[in-house]
């Protein structure tokens, strides 16, 4: 057998097994003689998996041992884990992205929707983030419920009408971040009927694609990263952020680099300097549902919606937090 034969040998036996550790079980065993070196035999195991070059990867005809990701380090042999991988929805390709959070569809304010439609309008943006809690889900809480309210189809109904409004108007890409609210429909699921978890027509994603396709879908608790800026919808923390000056205060105590969130239904903005210079600068943004809901009239609610203009260089960004009040975009 030729280096190459005798490395692929080796790789098959040994998927996991770092190549330079390999390289020397190799070169420890009879077929040692083959190579010059633990280098040598290094070189010829990077060789056949394609990773001595862009270009020689293409050609690599075993294409079993060429791996897009690093190989999982495990030398004591732990068994499987569940461990899921954490990792930020990046969204690029956008010069400006429209933020609108907190809807609460059928609880919508149609005056303050009106007002941030028109006003983004005039902006032109080529991408709408829906920023969690678009949809109440009032009827799949686990409070106390008011039988004459919406239930769950009337308000997917009134949700799929609103998704076409903005379709029409802003004529953009639509995505859409799953909120706490959002987040009653599978624990319902987990609680009342756990029989349909994984049945493909009754995954969320899928009810929601259905209504609004092509729409971007951001999974719950999971942090959305735009160029150098961070956002959430402001649950993902346990226990929420809390404000003791304002909820852009919170969350600059909780996440500790620019972020955005929405979730409070208050319109603030807190800035540091780190020691080293570098400027955070945290947002809050306000709310497009009814201000003054029954479970709590009295509140420090605004209505509001955000404005990112992006840096083509992949890294700058300009945050620009609008207030709306009666109607008007301040």
């Amino acid at each position: 057998m030729n280096k190459s034969d005798i490395a692929r040998e080796w790789r098959r036996k040994h998927p996991e097994t770092p190549s330079l550790k390999l390289a020397r079980l190799i070169m420890g065993s009879k077929d040692s003689v083959a190579f010059k070196s633990v280098e040598d035999a290094r070189f010829r195991l990077r060789y056949i998996e394609g990773k001595t070059g862009a270009g020689h990867k293409k050609n690599v005809s075993d294409k079993s041992l060429v791996l897009d990701e690093p190989r999982p380090y495990n030398p004591y042999k732990i068994p499987a884990s569940d461990e899921s991988e954490y990792t930020p929805f990046v969204i690029t390709g956008h010069k400006r992205l429209a933020v609108f959070s907190d809807i609460h569809v059928p609880y919508h304010s149609i005056e303050a929707i009106t007002a941030a439609v028109k006003f983004c309008k005039k902006e032109k943006p080529d991408g709408l983030l829906l920023n969690g809690d678009s949809i109440d889900f009032y009827r799949l809480s686990r409070f106390s419920k008011d039988p004459r309210k919406r239930n769950f189809a009337g308000e997917l109904d009134t949700f799929k009408a609103l998704i076409e409004v903005f379709e029409r108007e802003l004529n953009c890409k639509i995505y859409f971040k799953v909120g706490n609210h959002e987040e009653r429909y599978e624990n319902f699921l987990n609680e009342k009927a756990g029989e349909l978890k994984g049945v493909e027509e009754f995954e969320f994603e899928n009810i929601i694609k259905a209504r609004a396709r092509g729409i971007g879908f951001i999974s719950d608790k999971r942090v959305i990263k735009i160029n150098e800026l961070h956002g959430i919808h402001g649950h993902e923390y346990v226990g929420g952020i809390s404000a003791p000056v304002n909820p852009a205060r919170g969350l600059f105590l909780r996440g500790k680099t620019s972020c955005f969130q929405g979730h409070n239904h208050q319109t603030s903005e807190h800035t540091e300097p780190t020691m080293a210079g570098k400027m955070i600068t945290t947002w809050s943004i306000g709310c497009l549902s009814e201000l003054h809901p029954a479970y709590m009239p009295l509140n420090k609610w605004n209505h509001g919606f955000a404005l990112i203009d992006l840096d083509p260089n992949g890294e700058g960004y300009e945050f620009r937090n609008k207030r709306i009040y009666k109607g008007e975009v301040l």
